[in-house]
C-alpha cells in the first residue's frame, strides 16, 4: 500500500471518528424523514407532469380526428359535385391525418401506464413514510431516555467529564489543604520549641543570648563536676576553661552568617538570585497563576507568568557570585520555557 493511500485512510478514520462523535441520531432521523417527504413530493410532481402530457396528446388526437371527419365530408361533397380531383385530394389529406392519429394512440397508452405506475409508487411511498414516522418517534424517545439514563449514571458514578473535572479539583483542593495543615502543624511545633523565635522582629537577639547563657551555665556545672572527679582519681587538673572555649568561639566567628530575611532562587538554566523574603506573597500569586495555566495547557498565560516571574526576580534580587556556593530554596521556569518542559522539570505526567 502506498504512503498516500495510507495517509488517506488515516484521514478517513479520523473523519469518521469525529463525525460519529458529533452525530445526533434524532437529527439524522428527522433528516431522513424530510428526505422521504421530498421524494414523495417529487413523485407527485412527476405524476402531474405525466398526466398533463397525456391530456395534451388526447387533445391533439381529438383535434386531428375532427379534421379527419371534416376531410371525409369534403371528399363526399366533391364526388356529389363530380369533382373527383378535389375528392381525391381531400382523401389523401385525411389519410395523412389518420396516420398521425394512429401514431398518437401508443404514446397516450404509454403515458397512462406511466401515470398508473407512478400513482402506485406514490401510494407505497406514502405508506412507508407513515410507518417510518411512527418508528422515528419511537426511536427518538428511546434515544433520549437512554442518553438521559447514561448521563445520570455517569454523574452518579463520577465517570462524566464534568464530574471528573470536579473530582480532580476536589483532589487538588484536598492536597493543598493537607499541605497547609501539615505546614501549620510543623510551624506550631517549631514555634513551641522556640526555634522560630529568632525570626521574631525585635526579640530575636535577646532570645539567642538567653539560650547561650543558659547553655553556658549548664556547661559550667558539668565542667565543675568533671574537675572534681578528676581530682578524686588523681588525674590532675584539666585544661583551662578558656582553652576549651576558644575553638568554639573560633568556629562561631568562621561560620558564614546566613541572612534569615533573604531566599535564594535559581532561574532554570540561569543564575541564582538572592531576593528579600518580602516578595514571597508575589511569588505565591504567580505560582498559583502558573499552576492554573499548566492545568489548562494555556501556553500564552504560562509564558506571561514566566516572564513576569523572571522580571520580578531579576529586578529585585541580586545575582549570587559564581564563587559563592549556596543552596537554592526555589527553582523557577525561565521565560522561554514551554509547558511541556516545565512539566518535565516538575516531574508532572
Amino acid at each position: 500500500m502506498s504512503v498516500f493511500k495510507r495517509i488517506s485512510q488515516v484521514f478517513q478514520q479520523k473523519a469518521n471518528a469525529a463525525l460519529d462523535k458529533v452525530e445526533d441520531p434524532t437529527q439524522a432521523l428527522d433528516l431522513s424523514y424530510q428526505k422521504m417527504l421530498e421524494n414523495l413530493q417529487q413523485v407527485r410532481r412527476s405524476i402531474a407532469d405525466v398526466v398533463t402530457s397525456q391530456k395534451r396528446l388526447e387533445a391533439q388526437k381529438a383535434q386531428l380526428s375532427s379534421q379527419f371527419e371534416k376531410l371525409q365530408g369534403q371528399a363526399r361533397q366533391a364526388l356529389q359535385q363530380n369533382q373527383e380531383d378535389v375528392a381525391r385530394l381531400a382523401l389523401e389529406r385525411a389519410k395523412g391525418i389518420q396516420g398521425q392519429i394512429e401514431a398518437l394512440q401508443p404514446q397516450i397508452d404509454q403515458l397512462k401506464t406511466q401515470s398508473a405506475a407512478l400513482e402506485d409508487t406514490g401510494r407505497k411511498l406514502q405508506t412507508k413514510i407513515e410507518t417510518f414516522r411512527t418508528q422515528r418517534e419511537t426511536m427518538k424517545a428511546q434515544y433520549t431516555a437512554a442518553k438521559a439514563s447514561t448521563e445520570a449514571v455517569e454523574n452518579l458514578s463520577g465517570l462524566s467529564e464534568h464530574m471528573t473535572d470536579v473530582n480532580l479539583m476536589l483532589d487538588r483542593a484536598q492536597d493543598k489543604i493537607n499541605k497547609y495543615q501539615a505546614r501549620s502543624a510543623a510551624l506550631g511545633e517549631l514555634s513551641d520549641s522556640g526555634v522560630l523565635d529568632s525570626l521574631t522582629l525585635g526579640s530575636g537577639g535577646s532570645d539567642d543570648i538567653e539560650r547561650a547563657l543558659s547553655a553556658g551555665r549548664s556547661g559550667q556545672g558539668i565542667d565543675l563536676e568533671l574537675e572534681k572527679m578528676k581530682a578524686e582519681l588523681g588525674m590532675g587538673a584539666s585544661a583551662p576553661q578558656e582553652a576549651l572555649a576558644a575553638p568554639a568561639n573560633q568556629a562561631i566567628e568562621s561560620a558564614p552568617a546566613t541572612p534569615t530575611n533573604n531566599i535564594y532562587i535559581r532561574i532554570a538554566g540561569e543564575e541564582i538570585y538572592s531576593v528579600p523574603m518580602s516578595i514571597k506573597p508575589s511569588l505565591d500569586a504567580l505560582d498559583d497563576e502558573m499552576e492554573k495555566a499548566i492545568n489548562q495547557m494555556d501556553e500564552a498565560a504560562f509564558s506571561a507568568c514566566a516572564t513576569n516571574l523572571t522580571h520580578l526576580i531579576t529586578t529585585i534580587g541580586k545575582v549570587v557570585p559564581p564563587g559563592q556556593i549556596v543552596s537554592s530554596d526555589l527553582v523557577v521556569p525561565s521565560k522561554d520555557m514551554s509547558i511541556s518542559e516545565a512539566k518535565q522539570l516538575l516531574e508532572i505526567e
